[in-house]
C-alpha cells in the first residue's frame, strides 16, 4: 500500500464541523487503500490569538517561550481530528513534532528541520492506522521544542512525505491551488495547472502563502510532487495545482506581494551587518556590500522579538527604514530580461505609482512601493505580463 500524506491548513480545521469534513475526506482516503498521514495546524487564528496574548505580556517575548506557547495550537487540532477519524470508525493516533522525529536546529520561531526519523509514524501506518502530526514544530538537537516560522505545517508535511517515500503530498486549503496573484485582488488570476519547483520556491520566498520555501526545497530533493487543492476537493490527483513533475504545457507569469519588508543600512562596509543578522537569526531577502555600506533587506515574518532585534541594530549605528512592500513578477528569466525591467517601471508609472526600487534575479523581477500603492501596483503588473498575452503568458501569484 502506498502512502500518502495530507496536509491541512487552519481555515480547513477552523471549527468542529469543518474537522469533521477533513476527518470524512482523510478517511475517504484511506478506504481507498492508501496509508494515510496527515499534518494539520492550528484551528483558525489560534496562533495569531496565541501571538497577541503573548504580546499583553512581554513586548519582547523570548523567543523559547514563544515557541512553547504557539506548539500548543497544533497539538489541539491532531487530537480533535484523531478524535473525529475514530468517531467514523476508522483507527487514529495523533502525534506532535517531536514524537514524529522533526528534528530541527536549535532556533527558535523560525528553525529549520535537519533530520526526520519517522520510526513511530511508520510504526501506526504498518498497523493500519492513520497518523495525525502536529505541523509547525520540532524537537532541537539540544532537545528544546521548536517551531518552524510562517507556513512550517507545510514543510512538516513535505518533510514527512520524504522521508515516508510518500507517493505524494497535498496541501488543502481554502483556495483551489496557485494562482498568477491572489484572487481576493486581482479578479482575473488563473489558476495555474503545473508549476515547477524553482518558480514555487521563488514565490513563497517573495510573499506568497500558498507554501514555504524549505517545503519546496524538501520536494526537490526528494522529488516528491507536491498537489495544492481545496479541502472541499475530493482526494486524489485531480484539480488543483502540481508542483513539481512535468513542466506546464503553459509558460505562466506570476505576481505576488510581499508587506512588512525592513531595509537596514550600516556604513563602512566591513560586513559587521551580515554578521550580527546572523546572530540575530534574520533571513535575509537581500544583501549588498559595495565598500562604503551594507545594506539589508528582509522580512518580519518569525522575528516576534523585532523591537528588541532593532533597539540594538541601531546600537550598532544602523539606519533601520521599516513599513516597505514590494510587488514581484515570476517567471521564467524574467528578471534577465531588461526589457521586462522596463515594462514593470512603464506600467507603474502609467499608474500614477511611484516605484522605491527595482531588483532582479532570473526568475523574479521585484518593484519596491509604498504599501498604500502596493495592491495597485500588482493589479498592473498582471495586467501587462499575465492577462495581456493570454493563454502563452509568462506570469507571478498564487492563493495566497
Amino acid at each position: 500500500m502506498s502512502i500518502v500524506v495530507q496536509k491541512y491548513g487552519g481555515s480547513s480545521v477552523a471549527d468542529v464541523d469543518k474537522l469533521r469534513t477533513v476527518a470524512a475526506r482523510v478517511v475517504a482516503t484511506a478506504r481507498s487503500g492508501k496509508r494515510v498521514c496527515v499534518v494539520v495546524s492550528a484551528m483558525g487564528h489560534t496562533t495569531d490569538e496565541l501571538l497577541a496574548l503573548a504580546g499583553k505580556v512581554s513586548l519582547a517575548p523570548p523567543r523559547r517561550e514563544l515557541d512553547m506557547l504557539v506548539s500548543c495550537g497544533e497539538r489541539i487540532s491532531m487530537a480533535l481530528l484523531s478524535m473525529a477519524i475514530s468517531e467514523l470508525g476508522h483507527e487514529a493516533i495523533s502525534f506532535t513534532g517531536s514524537q514524529s522525529g522533526i528534528i530541527t536546529n536549535d532556533r527558535h520561531s523560525g528553525a529549520r528541520i535537519v533530520e526526520v526519523r519517522p520510526v513511530r509514524v511508520e510504526e501506526e501506518l504498518a498497523k493500519g492506522r492513520i497518523v495525525i502530526v502536529a505541523g509547525f514544530q520540532g524537537v532541537s538537537t539540544k532537545r528544546e521544542i521548536t517551531t518552524l516560522g510562517r507556513g512550517g505545517s507545510d514543510t512538516t508535511a513535505v518533510a514527512l512525505a520524504a522521508a515516508l517515500g510518500a507517493e505524494y503530498c497535498e496541501i488543502c486549503s481554502d483556495v483551489a491551488g496557485v494562482y498568477t496573484a491572489d484572487p481576493r485582488v486581482v479578479d482575473a488570476a488563473q489558476l495555474a495547472d503545473a508549476i515547477s519547483y524553482d518558480e514555487m520556491q521563488t514565490l513563497a520566498e517573495h510573499g506568497a502563502r500558498v507554501l514555504n520555501p524549505q517545503a519546496v526545497e524538501f520536494a526537490r530533493r526528494a522529488q516528491i510532487t507536491i498537489h495544492a487543492r481545496a479541502t472541499a476537493q475530493p482526494p486524489g490527483l485531480a484539480g488543483g495545482t502540481r508542483i513539481g513533475g512535468a513542466a506546464s504545457e503553459r509558460r505562466i507569469a506570476f505576481v505576488t506581494a510581499q508587506e512588512g519588508l525592513v531595509r537596514v543600512q550600516l556604513g563602512g562596509g566591513a560586513a559587521q551587518l551580515d554578521a550580527r543578522l546572523a546572530e540575530e537569526g534574520v533571513r535575509l531577502l537581500r544583501y549588498d556590500n559595495d565598500g562604503a555600506a551594507e545594506t539589508a533587506l528582509f522580512s518580519l515574518d518569525d522575528l516576534p522579538d523585532w523591537t528588541a532585534v532593532r533597539a540594538r541594530l541601531e546600537a550598532l549605528g544602523a539606519r533601520v527604514t521599516t513599513g516597505l512592500a514590494a510587488a514581484t513578477v515570476v517567471g521564467e528569466a524574467i528578471g534577465a530580461d531588461a526589457g521586462a525591467i522596463r515594462r514593470a517601471l512603464a506600467v507603474a508609472h502609467a499608474a500614477g505609482l511611484a516605484p522605491l526600487g527595482v531588483r532582479a534575479t532570473p526568475l523574479a523581477l521585484s518593484v519596491e512601493i509604498a504599501p498604500a500603492e502596493l495592491v495597485a501596483l500588482v493589479r498592473a503588473l498582471h495586467r501587462e505580463f499575465t492577462e495581456s498575452v493570454g493563454d502563452g503568458a509568462v506570469g507571478a501569484g498564487a492563493g495566497q
